[in-house]
């Protein structure tokens, strides 16, 4: 009898432990969590802060207070966002860093390419990959659900830059990317890998409006 009832009681003990630590497994994806979502919020409200700034001074025609925002933007642009692109079908609001920034990594955020051009430049080609899949960084992973004349927009420099999807196509996953848009448009390009299977889905949209 007393043998038995010390075996319980050290089932009790290591059920116990199991609970505690679970709860401290749990505790602390909970913080990191609140943590991201925390420091992102603090990124779009600082990036629309001077998205105001720069809308206001866009319509002012205030070419020297325009110079001074930006000049004042690049020093901490490696830690902020230059670009929010926003897709009301998928729910998705997200920024992105500019190309020099040690944030603009596809394993940790949005990331522009090195080929991309910036969405004021005319006739050039916004290009940005993200994962898909279930992971904390998966931000395209609903990409797939894009069709045709979607909506896209990306907020940049006091601007919003209005586009509609006019391609979608799968390409063989192989470290390139071949892209298939007309050069005599504004165009955005976004990539991601399409889940379970060893493609990528390339979306392929135009500017339509400048706001």
């Amino acid at each position: 009898m007393l043998k038995r009832k010390k075996e319980f009681n050290r089932l009790k003990i290591v059920g116990f432990s199991f609970i505690l630590l679970g709860l401290c497994i749990l505790t602390y994806k909970l913080s990191i969590y609140i943590n991201d979502n925390y420091k992102e919020s603090n990124l779009k409200r600082e990036f629309f802060n001077n998205y105001q700034e720069l809308t206001e001074t866009n319509q002012s025609n205030l070419d020297n207070t325009t110079e001074s925002t930006i000049q004042n933007s690049e020093e901490n642009k490696s830690s902020k966002y230059i670009a929010i692109i926003k897709i009301p079908k998928i729910k998705l609001e997200k920024g992105f860093f500019g190309k020099d920034s040690y944030l603009n990594n596809v394993n940790r955020n949005i990331e522009i390419l090195d080929d991309s051009d910036m969405p004021d430049k005319a006739k050039g080609n916004v290009i940005l990959a993200a994962h898909s899949g279930n992971s904390k960084v998966s931000f395209f992973r609903n990409l797939h659900k894009l069709e045709k004349n979607d909506s896209i927009s990306i907020f940049y420099q006091g601007s919003e830059y209005k586009y509609k999807i006019v391609n979608i196509y799968d390409i063989p996953k192989t470290g390139t990317a071949k892209i298939k848009r007309n050069i005599d448009k504004s165009t955005l390009t976004l990539i991601t890998c399409r889940q379970g299977t060893d493609s990528q889905i390339i979306i392929i949209s135009e500017l339509v409006e400048k706001g």
